[in-house]
């Protein structure tokens, strides 16, 4: 169900009964708390039941012993408008993927629009449009931030002034247009940067034909926000230069379901090595040619915890937290003042691990039982991922 973003509020919720809480910190990813309490879609209060103001709540949600995570924030997606891509041609793919756990959804450009306009006139215009579409509209309640310029060459510093006037805060990703270049990248960059827009860069080999390579020197030159999918999307470049990135820049280690898998387990490993884990955040780079990917967050996360041998409860921080403090977002985070964006999981039905962790660290990806945007409930039982050992209740 998509409807306008301005929908009503949540008055006030309590989540009880929590069995596991991971709090998409890396510092402290498990909090020892089994209450959440939630007043018009924020979070004011997270701890034992007996210390919370519990009292004359609109919603009690029965947590039944199940985890309760922030909600996966996506962070590289290529939406168009509203809730269908012509990628795959497929209608409703938000909403899936709210049932894969994704709550928030960060555009690398929205690329994919049939005849979309390369001039700088027509380019800004886009991406002006789709901020205030997804502004304004919201499919599943899921809050897609979007508006992400392709910059082309003959952009000036006035041009990025003008998008960040008008609410634009990111860029596509750079090299999917004419600028490609490391000197021309660089100076786009450092523009967007002053008036506070992020910047994400392509990685590898071209995604579709007409596109290019962006090799790590140009990555290295460029010095945007966020390496884009540095496990290519879909090639990769070579190891010892991926190793080289991770090593020479402080920007943000993007890893994609889209990607070269092989490449994207041996980055979060660097990077637990080089002792920057705050620096992996994770994304689909969906739609693709691959598809349309409702579960790629939840099989991201798998497939890093049990093939790069990282902590579960480490990996939902590179999905949540890690990427809400790179990408300036309110949610992301259980803690006082962030949005009340949350996934109720529990282990997958007859998975081997005995616990969600042990079974996230085995290879499975777990159940949904509910997904919460805002304080409002989105949905129960999720109808994509395996059925979950047990479900919330709403009281």
């Amino acid at each position: 169900m998509a409807e306008a973003a301005a929908g009503g509020k949540s008055g006030k919720v309590v989540i009880q009964n929590i069995g596991l809480l991971l709090s998409g910190d890396l510092d402290r990813p498990i909090l020892d708390a089994d209450t959440i309490v939630v007043n018009d879609g924020l979070i004011v209060a997270v701890g034992r039941y007996k210390d919370c103001d519990t009292d004359h709540a609109n919603t009690v949600i029965d947590a039944r012993q199940t985890c309760v995570a922030p909600g996966l924030i996506d962070s590289h997606v290529h939406p168009v408008f509203g809730d269908w891509t012509p990628r795959q041609n497929q209608i409703g793919w938000i909403d899936s993927t709210m049932n894969g756990g994704v709550t928030t959804m960060v555009s690398a450009g929205e690329v994919h629009l049939p005849g979309r306009p390369k001039d700088i006139v027509g380019l800004k215009a886009l991406a002006i449009t789709a901020q205030r579409s997804f502004d304004n509209f919201r499919p599943g309640g899921v809050k897609v931030i979007a508006g992400a310029p392709v910059i082309e060459k003959g952009m000036t510093e006035q041009d990025f002034e003008d998008l960040a006037d008008a609410g634009v805060t990111l860029l596509g990703e750079v090299g999917l247009g004419s600028v490609k270049a490391g000197y021309e990248a660089k100076e786009m960059v450092a523009w967007a940067r002053k008036h506070g827009i992020q910047s994400t860069i392509h990685t590898g080999g071209p995604s579709i034909p007409g596109s290019g390579l962006i090799d790590k020197d140009v990555v290295l030159e460029a010095d945007a926000d966020v390496i884009g999918h540095i496990n290519g999307g879909h090639t990769a470049l070579p190891w010892k230069h991926v190793c080289e990135l991770c090593e020479k820049s402080s920007r943000a280690i993007e890893l994609v379901h889209n990607g070269n898998e092989k490449i994207a387990i041996q980055a979060a490993r660097a990077a637990i090595e080089l002792k920057c884990p705050h620096r992996v955040i994770l994304g689909t780079d969906g739609p693709a040619g691959s598809g349309v990917q409702p579960l790629g967050m939840l099989r991201m996360i798998a497939l890093i915890s049990s093939f790069a041998d990282i902590p579960a409860e480490l990996v939902f921080c590179f999905a949540t937290g890690n990427t809400a403090r790179i990408r300036n977002l309110n949610c992301g985070l259980i803690e006082v003042g962030r949005a009340a964006d949350f996934v109720f999981m529990d282990r997958a039905q007859h998975t081997a691990g005995a616990t969600l962790l042990e079974s996230v660290q085995l290879g499975d990806i777990p159940g949904i039982g509910m997904v919460m945007i805002d304080g409002l409930v989105r949905c129960g039982r999720s109808r994509n991922t395996p059925p979950a050992t047990e479900i919330p209740v709403v009281l």
